[in-house]
């Protein structure tokens, strides 16, 4: 008998609580889109890619003199000097291959690193309205996630808005 009524009472609870909660969903990555301060964070990563890119041309550059220089005196080189001059080649071989590899990863991070502000920005917003309008969970959503979302769910706009950011309406077919 206790466990039934244990279970009951379970029951209501969880009734209870889940009656309690508001669920709320954000497309962040829209408000990301529309937020002024991505296009200076995109101009600073195409800074730093140029650099990067810079970097790397100054490396072929010193790799293929060294290849030049090799080429035109090899005559005239001694069996360690021989040695010594492939292996700074080798070595230079070796750090363009890394640069190159990792040069992808460098461009992340850096990416990584500009946007962190931005979705600080956005969670900060977020957080405060969900505050103020009773949101338990705020769930992120994607053009690819959720199959059906209730638009009067959405905060999206209400966190763009409380990040002054201007809201565009599509005009309705």
């Amino acid at each position: 008998m206790k466990k039934i009524i244990l279970s009951i009472l379970v029951l209501i609870v969880s009734f209870q609580l889940n009656a309690q909660s508001k669920t709320g969903t954000i497309d962040s990555e829209y408000i990301l889109s529309k937020m002024p301060e991505l296009t200076k964070v995109q101009g600073d990563l195409k800074t730093y890619n140029t650099k990067l890119e810079s970097d790397l041309k100054v490396k072929v550059e010193e790799y293929q003199a060294k290849v030049k220089e090799y080429q035109e005196k090899v005559a005239s080189f001694t069996e360690p000097m021989k040695k010594t001059k492939q292996e700074e080649i080798i070595a230079l071989e070796n750090d363009i291959a890394k640069f190159r590899k990792n040069g992808s990863q460098l461009i992340q991070i850096e990416q990584n690193r500009l946007l962190q502000p931005l979705y600080q920005k956005i969670g900060k917003a977020l957080e405060e309205v969900a505050k103020a309008e009773g949101y338990t969970q705020v769930f992120t959503i994607t053009t690819s996630g959720l199959a059906y979302v209730d638009p009067k769910y959405d905060v999206t706009k209400t966190v763009m808005q409380k990040l002054g950011i201007t809201i565009e309406e599509t005009p309705k077919k």
